[in-house]
Formats: structure tokens, sequence, C-alpha cells
């Protein structure tokens, strides 16, 4: 309507609209700037030459009558404010039963291919809480992008290749001859990982192989334990992930890497584009052309790749395989990392925006209001699974996602486990079975949700009926907003302030027992609250119980 109204405007005075911008809408921040508000006078005052006021009030004139408008106000300096007729909450409650799990889906992607890898952790030990928010935070943004039209898949990169491993399996071996009384064989490694799961993996080795290795040089056996290691928690980390409901399409290894194509294919690429080259017997990567400080060694003079190389050829054979974007999740610790990536998907004939990294911050675990202390070396981490045996998946799901993924979390237990109202996923979750206590109270008095077609919603006319039905009409832009800016605690927050609508609803008016027109109109209301409920918890990986 906007669009059209400014065209008869610009019409009206002799005016190309060609090089204008582009004309925005947004909801009405508070009460009285109407359910819709443009700038669009702003916007393009210089155009017409006059001022806003003037242009809102003359794009006003050529706005036809529509029947979901009621009324329509030029406010302040010329803000044009579309104040919504009741007729709308009908049109919103239809689409909404219509289409049912689907309301809120979006074709933003427009069935684009992206990859989101994510949690990659070291297969050195079990998943630790950090681990377990990258999970969350990788997964629903996956779901999120999925609900949005683009066609996702998950990747797990397993760092099966380096020093790490080698720790891990001289650990392993150490602590193997320290069971069987041998500790002199193999002394245990400075830099040891010290958990007591190291333990485990050592006496699983000794029940298995028995002392078969006492007979054997320590470097010897190391493959086997550093291998058998490997092996035995990465499993472990896929177990605790998939009880997490977090699935991936790809375990990727990095060993794989070094097939003696990928490197070569990639240096080959980097040095076709201009951006590697040979000089005293390494070769480099030209960053210094993407602002960075000095270039960067890709294959040192003993030909061994460095890790940087070893990424771009990962993510080369990322977009060799289709993918219109990729997503990285990474831990904060990685943040100056990134300019440096970005720069070599540029250098591979990409754009810089192909690439998108979410950053991970630390979370603070607190118990008892006391944080509690994690270090992956010394064997004090408390596990992802530790969390999740207290306090559930979906809380551990909840608090993770709950704050923008690059600021610091507080995780507190004792609230994550609290089954009252101050614990945000139970009060989320108790919406939604709250609406399904009602329904069955309905069944028990012999009373069925009605058709939307049986229902005449025009009776809804209460201040908490109306704010719950625009929270509802909300969805599908939340969605397309958490797809866009790859932010799964706009999800959060749009669950949590629904829920509250409708809490606020449920406590200041009766749904059943009132007139029977009113009844019914409040039964579809309900159900369709249900609807978007279930489906913003499915979008975070949270149940949606039908009874608390």
């Amino acid at each position: 309507m906007l669009q059209e109204s400014i065209q008869k405007a610009a019409c009206e005075k002799g005016i190309s609209l060609d090089g204008m911008p582009q004309v925005e809408i947004e909801r009405g921040r508070r009460e009285g700037q109407g359910d819709w508000a443009s700038n669009a006078a702003m916007q393009f005052s210089r155009f017409f030459g006059e001022k806003p006021v003037e242009v809102a009030r003359r794009i006003v004139s050529h706005l036809p009558e529509d029947p979901l408008v009621e009324r329509v106000e030029v406010a302040g300096p010329g803000f044009i404010n579309f104040f919504l007729s009741r007729s709308w909450m009908t049109g919103i409650i239809e689409h909404v039963l219509d289409r049912g799990d689907d309301f809120g889906r979006v074709n933003s992607g427009g069935g684009k291919r992206v990859q989101v890898e994510f949690v990659s952790a070291n297969p050195t030990g079990p998943l630790h809480v950090g681990h377990g928010r990258g999970a969350a935070v990788g997964d629903i943004c996956a779901r999120i992008l999925s609900f949005a039209g683009w066609e996702v898949e998950r990747e797990y990169y397993i760092n099966d290749a380096g020093l790490q491993m080698e720790l891990l399996g001289r650990s392993t071996q150490s602590r193997y001859f320290e069971i069987c009384g041998r500790p002199e064989i193999a002394p245990f490694p400075e830099d040891g990982y010290k958990g007591g799961y190291i333990y485990d993996l050592a006496r699983d080795v000794l029940d298995k192989e028995g002392e078969r290795f006492l007979e054997q040089p320590p470097e010897g056996s190391l493959p086997f334990f550093t291998d058998y290691a490997g092996r035995v928690i990465l499993d472990g980390i896929k177990k605790d992930l998939s009880d997490f409901g977090v699935k991936f399409d790809v375990w990727f290894s990095e060993r794989s890497l070094y097939d003696g194509v990928r490197v070569p294919r990639m240096l080959e690429t980097l040095k076709k584009n201009g951006f590697a080259f040979d000089a005293e017997g390494a070769t480099w990567f030209k960053a210094t052309a993407f602002s960075d400080d000095k270039d960067r060694v890709l294959i040192r003079s003993n030909g061994a790749p460095t890790y940087f190389a070893s990424d771009i050829a990962y993510h080369k054979d990322k977009f060799d395989r289709g993918f219109d974007m990729v997503i990285d999740v990474w831990g904060a610790d990685h943040h100056g990392y990134i300019p440096r990536m970005k720069a070599a998907v540029q250098a591979l004939g990409r754009k810089e925006s192909d690439l998108q990294v979410l950053l991970i911050q630390f979370v603070n675990l607190l118990r008892g209001g006391q944080q509690v202390s994690m270090s992956t070396r010394s064997g004090e981490f408390v596990t992802l699974r530790e969390v999740i045996d207290e306090v559930g998946v979906n809380a551990t799901r909840y608090f993770f996602a709950m704050r923008r993924s690059d600021s610091h979390l507080d995780f507190d237990l004792d609230l994550a486990k609290s089954a009252s109202t101050d614990n945000p996923v139970f009060y989320v979750q108790y919406a939604h079975a709250r609406i399904h206590s009602i329904f069955r109270e309905a069944l028990a008095r012999g009373v069925k949700v009605p058709a939307i077609n049986e229902t005449d919603l025009s009776v809804l006319v209460e201040p908490e009926e109306t704010a719950l039905t625009r929270r509802l009409s909300a969805f599908p832009e939340e969605v397309e907003k958490a797809a866009a800016d790859l932010a799964p605690h706009r999800i959060v927050f749009y669950a949590y302030d629904l829920a509250g609508d409708f809490h606020s609803f449920y406590n200041a008016h009766r749904v059943l027992g009132v007139e029977p027109e009113l009844e019914s109109a409040r039964l579809v209301l309900a159900e369709a609250s249900r609807i978007v409920l279930a489906n913003s918890l499915s979008l975070l990986g949270i149940s949606a119980p039908e009874q608390m």
C-alpha cells in the first residue's frame, strides 16, 4: 500500500522514483504508535523537496481503504502509523491453524545449501559445558535455517591428527604402565591429560589386551594407545551428542586432509588466483593483500603443511561439495583467526560472506550460587553428560541458547532444575502443558475445540487476546530474523514472550464456562497458541509436554 501511494504521490509531482530507497515498515514499538509504522516520509523527503511531515500527509492521502486497516495517522516529524482493524485477528488465527506445524516456516534460504560445522572438539576427553553450548547453538541454528528454507548439512570436524592426539596416547599409555606397576617404562607427560577418564581407558586396555605391551618398547605401542583412546572417546562424544538431541550428517576426519591431494589442490588454486607464492624455501599465503600485517606460511621449509594450510584445504573441500554458505561455530578464543580465514575464503574465489563464523563464549557454571571451576587438563572439569544428567536435556539446551552466543553465560544449575515459573524453560513448557489441561477439562465437559469456520473470532476484543494474537503473528518474522542473524536466542526470547502473553491471557480471562461463542473463540485462540509454542520449542530442540 505504501509503495503504491508513494508512486502515485511521485507521479502527481512529476518525480522519478529511480534510485529512491526501499520502503520499510516495522512493528510499533510503543502503545499508540500503531501496529505497523514507517519512516518512508523521512526517507523520501529530499526527493519530494518537502518536509517529512508534508510528505507523510501526501502519502497518506493516496492510501486506499482496506478492511484490515482501521486508521492511519501521521505522527511526530513524519512517521506513518497504521492501526489494524479487529478483522486482522481472524486472518492470523486462521493462518496458524491452517499451517499447523509449518506455521512460521519461511523461504528466505530459497533452497540454497548451507553447511553448519560445530562442536568439532578434539577427541581427547569428554565434552565439557563449553562444547555443550556450541552443540546447542549449532544445532538450533541448523534447525532454524532448515525452517527458513535452507538445505542444511551438519558436520563434525574430528581433530584426530597432531600433537594433542599423541599426548592423549602417551597419557593413556603411561596410566596403563602405572596400573601394571611399571610406571618407569613411560613416565606421565608433563602436559598430559590428568582426568580420571584416562585411568578408565587404561584399565579397559588392560582388561582387553592384558600385559602384552610390557614386552614391547613404548614407542612401538604408542599408536595403539592413541588410536584406542581416540576411538573410545569419540564414541562417547557421539553418544553424548545423540542423547543431547544433536545429530550430524558428516563426521569429517582431519587425517583425510593429508591424503596427498587436498592440500596440493588448495595450493594450486591459491597460486592460480595470485595469493600464494614460494619464498625462503617455504610456501606463503599473501595475507597482506587482505590487510593482514604479514604474509602467512602455508608449507614449512621442511615440507610440512601448517594448521592454517590444513584449514584452507578443509574449507576448499567444503565449497567444492557445493555449499552456498559455510558456517563455523568456534570458541571465543579463535576470534582473531576469523579475518585470516575469511581472507583465505576470498582467495579461493568465494565472497567473504560465504563464510560465517559464530563465536561461543565461556559458560560460568553455578551451583549453590558459587562458580564451579573447570579445567580440561587438571581433570576437574564438569562434563556435558553430568549437566544433562543433573538438569535434563530440555533445560540444558534452553539455558545454553538463552543469551547471544558471543556473550558470557551464567548457567545456574539450581534454577535450571527448579519446577517454578522462575525457571524460564519451565515457564515456557508450562504454557504448552496448561493449554493441554484446558483441552482435557473441555473434553471432560463434553466440549471440543471447534473448527475455525464454525467460530466467530470477532468476539475476541480484550487487550490480552489482542496482544496474544499479535505475538502469534510475529513468529515468521522472528524465524526469518533468527536465520539471517544466526541468532538462536531470538527464538528463545520469542518463546518466553509468547508463553508470557498466554499466561497473561489465561490469568485474566476464563476460557471455559463463558458464553458459548466466546468459549469457542478462546478455545481456538488457545489451539493457535499451542501450535506456535510447539513450533518454537521444536526449533530449540525442546519437548512440548502435555502435562507437567
